[in-house]
């Protein structure tokens, strides 16, 4: 699956679960579980509760995603 399949989601990160994974509330009132892609890692990007960010989902299962951009 290449990245154009995904669907992009914008939401707002409600808790911190354990080992990166992070409960994400999205504008639609889906409840997203997502963890933080490698490029945001790689470049040392921090995410808080309260933050605004873009997760990318797949269209087979919408529960889990990757956080791709925290908004300002």
């Amino acid at each position: 699956m290449s990245k154009d399949d995904l669907i992009h989601l914008e939401g707002l990160v409600t808790r911190m679960l354990g080992g990166g994974t992070m409960e994400i509330e999205c504008d639609k009132g889906i409840k997203v579980t997502g963890v933080l892609s490698g490029r945001m890692k790689k470049n040392k990007i921090k995410v808080v509760v309260g933050d605004r960010v873009q997760v990318s989902v797949s269209p087979y299962d919408t529960a889990h995603g990757l956080i791709t951009y925290r908004l300002k």
